[in-house]
């Protein structure tokens, strides 16, 4: 097929984009800048540009949509526009360029109303139960695309829950950048059991999801790597894979929720140059159980992870061995 992948110059459209094209099918981007993906055609525009997103849309059979703002904080405005307002333009692209198939890739934070998550499976999304804005126009998004699947258009929508790998600038980085200067707490005692998803596992998930999308439409898939650990344990890997002490640091959970709210409020009237230090659903992510059922998607879309935790974090030390080369 020819397959659009949006969002293609950040880790993991980039490691989407190379999964589809090593799948056998002919891969165009669609980003601000130069996606760095071997062999794909780069189309640069914004998926906030109704033309734009038109004229990369035009000629495909497929489109695998990750371009999004991502975010802690941020204006409310830019978040609508760019989640919800660009998917809704891809959509109405594809319509008009009779596109039949979309991969949704979308958040396990659009079902996320703060409690626990113990092996639940994938819940509906939920713009009124959502934590942030990034979540709430997330979950806004995929009623959006899963909401126009019929018979012309195929839309699966898929959730990888934490990604991390070699380059990973969202999870990886600002824990080791944050040990290093000793700003790092665990909430508690690092107890609460998350999954978390390598990006190599996360993206052949997505390619899956991909081939599979005609017989799943409709659907939407939470992808993992089904190997819950303790926050306190996944930290002190990454830590040791880059060479920086594992945190000692510990804060009582509604200590750090109370200090999130603050500091929303302070951002809001004076934000920073970087993500703030704390927020509620940041404390909420580190203080709570967030941990998936995968059966249903391991068999939906016949798909089962290849690097475990284990292998994904040797990889990460021999990145950081290496000088952190390109990813």
């Amino acid at each position: 097929m020819r397959v659009l992948v949006t969002g293609a110059s950040g880790l993991l459209g980039g490691a989407v984009a190379r999964a589809v094209a090593d799948a056998g099918h002919e891969v165009t981007t669609f980003q601000r800048r130069p996606s760095g993906v071997p062999g794909a055609r780069d189309v640069l525009g914004s998926i906030t540009n109704p033309r734009a997103v038109a004229a990369a849309v035009r000629d495909q059979d497929a489109v695998v949509h990750l371009a999004a703002k991502v975010s802690l904080t941020g204006d409310a405005a830019d978040f609508e526009a760019v989640n919800v307002g660009g998917t809704r333009s891809l959509v109405e692209a594809m319509r008009a360029s009779s596109v039949s198939r979309l991969v949704f890739v979308s958040s396990p934070s659009v079902a996320h109303s703060g409690a626990s998550i113990v092996g639940d499976d994938a819940l509906p999304a939920s713009p009124g139960h959502a934590r942030g804005d990034y979540a709430r126009t997330k979950a806004a998004a995929e009623r959006v695309a899963l909401g126009t699947a019929d018979a012309d258009l195929r839309v699966v929508a898929v959730r990888p829950h934490l990604v991390w790998g070699p380059g990973d600038t969202q999870l990886v980085e600002r824990i080791v950048d944050r040990a290093r200067s000793g700003r790092l707490p665990l909430l508690d005692h690092g107890a609460a059991l998350i999954d978390s998803t390598y990006v190599d596992n996360a993206a052949s998930g997505i390619a899956a999801a991909l081939d599979r999308v005609d017989d799943v439409s409709g659907g939407a898939y939470v992808i993992s790597n089904g190997e819950p650990r303790t926050v306190a344990d996944l930290m002190a890997g990454i830590c040791a894979a880059a060479g920086v002490p594992a945190p000692r640091l510990r804060v009582p959970a509604v200590v750090a929720r109370a200090a999130g709210s603050l500091v929303e409020r302070v951002w809001a009237v004076r934000p920073g140059t970087d993500e703030p230090p704390m927020t509620r659903f940041l404390a909420e992510q580190l203080s709570t159980a967030h941990w998936f059922d995968q059966r249903r998607t391991q068999h939906d879309l016949r798909w089962t992870p290849a690097v475990s935790v284990d292998e994904g974090l040797r990889r990460l030390a021999a990145w950081y061995a290496a000088g952190q080369p390109a990813v």
